[in-house]
């Protein structure tokens, strides 16, 4: 009696631990989002919109880089290659995006900063990110980026070397458009195929046509 009480609870501590592991493996993806947003952690731009009242005298450059994965038939590039702003300046940034293709088309962003030690102080207010765009057939649009350097990265002994930050966004097909469109192979698991695009809109590309 005793033994197939303590039986009973040994299975009943395993199938605990077990509901357990898989509640946090559910739970893994979105904490770990949380986490690098809230961190910087991984190059995740902080999400922070209370842009500090008193700006800092000296400055950074931001850059920015465009990458088209190789599933989604798009233009896709920053509207400038840099803007120098100081510490606790808010900055506007755009990138353009145009369908290239003859039907409708749902892209959807991801995006770091780097240097990675560099991200805990770099501050986004708004931007297109994880937000699923779709355009019509050569439809071209403007994307906008609001953003902020926390000036404290000027001071901290691992960054204050630091004169250059680069932003770069990764446009993908989605999953859900890949599927209705029979291009889920080539959307993939958001790996490889990467057209990288630095260069700014030539004349004529900065409004959004409709």
């Amino acid at each position: 009696m005793v033994s197939s009480r303590r039986n009973r609870t040994v299975a009943l501590t395993c199938l605990g631990v077990v509901a357990l592991m898989v509640g946090a493996a559910f739970a893994a993806v979105p904490l770990y989002d949380l986490f690098c947003r809230v961190t910087g952690y991984g190059g995740t731009p902080m999400v922070n919109p209370a842009v500090p009242a008193q700006q800092d005298a000296r400055t950074i450059r931001v850059e920015f880089v465009a990458n088209v994965n190789a599933g989604l038939p798009w233009t896709f590039r920053p509207a400038q290659r840099a803007v120098t702003l100081h510490g606790a300046e808010e900055g506007v940034a755009f990138y353009l995006a145009r369908n290239d293709s003859d039907r409708p088309v749902t892209g959807i962003s991801t995006y770091n900063v780097t240097p990675e030690k560099a991200a805990p102080y770099f501050n986004k207010i708004a931007c297109f990110c994880f937000t699923e765009q779709t355009l019509a057939p050569g439809q071209q649009v403007e994307m906008p980026l609001a953003f902020w350097v926390d000036p404290q990265m000027f001071d901290d002994p691992a960054t204050r070397d630091v004169r250059v930050v680069t932003v770069s966004y990764t446009f993908y097909r989605s999953l859900d458009d890949a599927q209705r469109a029979g291009a889920l192979a080539a959307a993939g698991p958001h790996v490889g195929g990467f057209v990288p695009n630095t260069a700014p809109p030539r004349a004529g590309e900065r409004r959004a046509r409709p």
